[in-house]
């Protein structure tokens, strides 16, 4: 279907015929039980081994396709590793690299910044979580016959998948935590991943360890983070 409206759009379309309009009552009350959900939501560092079935994970990945991304390219990856020889490989290399960065890279600054948090270069989780699922940029597509196509806002693109991602495997039960060693090139020789895409994190998934606790510490409040410009 060509839209006749609009002589300049010369593309295919079709009707929204999946948007739902809701009363202000009910808007309010599907965004509070929302909100209430996701406030409860804390990234977690111990987590149980307790396996999680495929199509859940599936599910939070088609959902993670949703999101919007420059000219609709949808520039992400996600290799989903469960297997333990590889989560081995993956933790021995990402250790490495955060013994560099607490040793030698990290300014005081951000070692402070980090202290209230109690990270350290001890990646136990990345062996005991059920599943890792490293992000992956990609900066360029190719097409059959080796020609690169340009990406557009990958970064950004890849950034708001990830979040819809975690929000859905929080809306299904399930703790996260998203680590981020620098660099992570290692994780695309590890998983077989192309030149042509980049880490962008890897996330930690699965059920919290029954002992888990989280740092005692709080969100902005709605003042701190928002301006409203009324005219």
């Amino acid at each position: 279907m060509t839209d006749v409206t609009r002589p300049d759009r010369n593309h295919p379309t079709i009707p929204l015929d999946k948007y739902r309009e809701y009363s202000i009552e009910e808007m309010r009350d599907r965004l509070d039980e929302f909100y209430a959900d996701i406030d409860r939501r804390r990234t977690v560092r111990e987590f149980s081994d307790r396996p999680v079935p495929r199509d859940i994970i599936e599910t939070a990945l088609k959902a993670a396709n949703t999101a919007p991304s420059g000219a609709n390219l949808q520039p992400w990856h996600f290799a989903v590793v469960s297997g333990p020889e590889t989560k081995r490989k993956i933790r021995a290399a990402a250790e490495v690299e955060e013994r560099e960065f607490y040793e030698h890279r990290a300014s005081e600054e951000w070692l402070a910044a980090l202290a209230p948090l109690g990270t350290d270069d001890k990646k136990p989780f990345l062996e005991t979580a059920p599943y890792l699922i490293a992000v992956f940029l990609q900066k360029y597509g190719e097409l059959p016959d080796g020609r690169k196509v340009k990406h557009y806002y990958p970064s950004e693109s890849t950034g708001l998948a990830t979040g819809i991602l975690i929000t859905a495997l929080h809306r299904a039960g399930l703790a996260t935590l998203t680590h981020t060693p620098s660099p992570m090139k290692f994780l695309n020789e590890i998983l077989g991943r192309p030149k042509s895409e980049r880490p962008f994190l890897l996330l930690v998934v699965g059920y919290p360890a029954e002992d888990a606790k989280v740092p005692d510490i709080s969100r902005k409040s709605l003042d701190e983070f928002t301006s409203w410009v009324d005219e």
